[in-house]
C-alpha cells in the first residue's frame, strides 16, 4: 500500500504546485489492486487442484485397495473423488465470478460488498479443504485398521492392552494434527496474504465512503 500512502499525502497537500489526486484516482487504484489479487486467487486455486491431481496419480489409492484384496471399495472411492473435484470447480468457478465482478465494479459501495464476498469464498474453500482432509483421515485409519492385514498384529496388541492402545491413538492424533497443521499453515501464508492486501483494500475504501 505504499503507492497509495504517496498518493494519500500528495492529495492532502495544499501546494499549488502539486497535482491534486481525487478520491476517484485512489478508488481506480484500490480497484486496480483489488481485481489483481482476485486474479491471482483464481491462477493460485486452479494451480493447487493440478497439484493435488499430481499427488493423487503417485498415490493410488485404487492399487491400495486392490493389494488389500478389497476392491470392492473402489466404487465408493471414485464417487467421493468426483464429488470432491465438483466441490472445487464450484469454488473456482466462484472465484472466476467474483474476478469478474471486481474487475467490471463501478462504484465505491459495490467494491467494498465484492471484497467482503471474495474473502468469504476463499475463507469457505479453505475451511472445506480442512475438512475433507480430516475426512480422509478417518476413512484411511478406519480402512487400514479393518481391512489391512499388515495391522494384525497392531490390533492383536491392542485387544486388552490399554497402554498399546493409549499409544496408537496418540501417534495417530500427533500424525494428524501436524499434518492439519501443515495444510492449515500452507493456506495461511498462500491465501491469508492475499486475503489480508484484500482486507487492507476494504479498509481504505471505507475511509473514501464515509
Amino acid at each position: 500500500m505504499k503507492e497509495l500512502d504517496l498518493l494519500k499525502k500528495d492529495w492532502q497537500k495544499s501546494d499549488k504546485s502539486f497535482e491534486q489526486v481525487s478520491e476517484i484516482e485512489i478508488y481506480k487504484m484500490i480497484h486496480k489492486k483489488s481485481s489483481s489479487i482476485v486474479k491471482w486467487i483464481l491462477i493460485i486455486s486452479i494451480l493447487e487442484v493440478l497439484l493435488w491431481t499430481c499427488l493423487s496419480v503417485c498415490f493410488d489409492s485404487n492399487e491400495y485397495l486392490e493389494k488389500i484384496k478389497h476392491a470392492e471399495l473402489i466404487g465408493y472411492f471414485e464417487v467421493l473423488n468426483y464429488f470432491n473435484y465438483a466441490v472445487i470447480l464450484i469454488f473456482i468457478y466462484l472465484f472466476y465470478k467474483n474476478y469478474i465482478l471486481i474487475s467490471t465494479t463501478a462504484s465505491t459501495k459495490q467494491l467494498m460488498q465484492d471484497i467482503l464476498r471474495t474473502r468469504k469464498t476463499v475463507q469457505y474453500y479453505v475451511w472445506y479443504n480442512l475438512a475433507m482432509l480430516v475426512f480422509s483421515l478417518i476413512i484411511g485409519f478406519i480402512i487400514a485398521f479393518a481391512y489391512n492385514p499388515e495391522m494384525d498384529a497392531l490390533k492383536n496388541q491392542i485387544n486388552g492392552n490399554s497402554k498399546v492402545m493409549a499409544i496408537t491413538i496418540a501417534v495417530l492424533s500427533i500424525f494428524s494434527i501436524a499434518l492439519f497443521g501443515l495444510l492449515w499453515l500452507f493456506y495461511r501464508v498462500l491465501y491469508g496474504t492475499l486475503l489480508r492486501k484484500l482486507y487492507a483494500n476494504y479498509k481504505e475504501l471505507k475511509k473514501i465512503d464515509l
